[in-house]
């Protein structure tokens, strides 16, 4: 349903070189380079940029009150997801994703990858492109998010998961595959676009926004998340593949072909809650038990603008 990279939708052409620099100094790779060096190298692509230090969100949110032209955050996914938070719905701003976390998973769903100074010279011929945001509705309160959220076996995971042990990729998807082994599965019966989907026992119900998330799993190899919708990732327990096939799918990126998988694409998602965890990206919403209610979720189209490198020479 979503194009590679190369083919993502037309760019319309930037025209913003007043610029904002976010730095996150507690990154996986922010030994790769230094602000001053972005500066650097942003200005000899033309751009005005102004370095802001971020030491906590009080800082972020002061340093995007007034930001325009484009806000460059150099970082993991957790700084791009709380830099897009805070830019979401407003005009006159765009993101530029520098990364330099361990999974960068919005950054490499969008073709944005390599050491900083390559991405920055990469923007040099770049247009904009509208970036999705999924939201909702749910009874612990509103939620956005920029990757996924779900409930099941990865929820679990995530919880239990230490990232403190190191944001291994591998590590996660053994700690997955092996919770998928003896997860007690939920019978919901999902709504998708007002569509009443047959009660199923899910060990895992996923809502994707981009292809992984995480520690990089990439359970949605299709999604697009430029494209007005959302991905929503099934794994059916009646027909659930051995560990050993989850795992193997899972280094193939072909985690969607398995036979006990199903990937729909829609706007609007409702799941019964029935006070299980979710997650919502890399953050947990603990059980509720004896909570019921529902999780209403809906793709925001277009909510902000991101900076994407492209072949052609693009104006500003």
């Amino acid at each position: 349903m979503a194009p590679d990279a190369q083919t993502l939708p037309a760019r319309s052409k930037p025209d913003a070189t007043d610029a904002t620099l976010i730095f996150n100094s507690k990154a996986g790779g922010s030994t790769r380079s230094s602000p001053d060096r972005l500066v650097e190298a942003l200005h000899a692509q033309g751009y005005r940029p102004v370095y802001r230090a971020t030491d906590d969100e009080a800082d972020l949110a002061a340093a995007l009150e007034d930001a325009r032209g484009t806000v460059f955050v150099a970082g993991g996914d957790g700084t791009v997801r709380a830099a897009a938070l805070h830019l979401a719905g407003r005009g006159g701003v765009r993101l530029g994703i520098i990364p330099m976390g361990t999974a960068n998973n919005i950054g490499r769903t969008l073709g944005i990858s390599g050491e900083p100074l390559d991405v920055i010279a990469g923007y040099a011929g770049a247009g904009t492109v509208p970036l999705d945001l999924g939201r909702l509705v749910a009874p612990w309160g509103e939620d956005l998010f920029l990757e996924a959220c779900g409930c099941g076996a990865f929820a679990d995971v995530l919880a239990e998961y230490d990232p403190e042990g190191g944001k291994s990729p591998l590590r996660a998807a053994g700690a997955l595959a092996a919770t998928f082994t003896n997860f007690d599965p939920l019978p919901l019966s999902l709504t998708l676009d007002g569509q009443v989907q047959p009660q199923t026992p899910y060990v895992l119900v996923e809502v994707m926004n981009t292809r992984a998330t995480g520690p990089r799993l990439r359970l949605a190899t299709t999604a697009d998340p430029t494209d007005g919708e959302l991905n929503v990732i099934r794994v059916d327990a009646a027909g659930r593949d051995g560990l050993l096939a989850y795992l193997a799918a899972l280094a193939r990126d072909s985690f969607e072909e398995l036979g006990s998988v199903q990937n729909d694409a829609a706007r609007r998602i409702e799941i019964p809650y029935v006070g299980q965890a979710f997650h919502v990206d890399g953050e947990v919403r603990p059980a509720q038990p004896g909570v019921t209610g529902e999780v209403r979720v809906e793709v925001w189209p277009g909510a902000l603008a991101v900076l994407v490198p492209g072949r052609e020479e693009a104006g500003r």
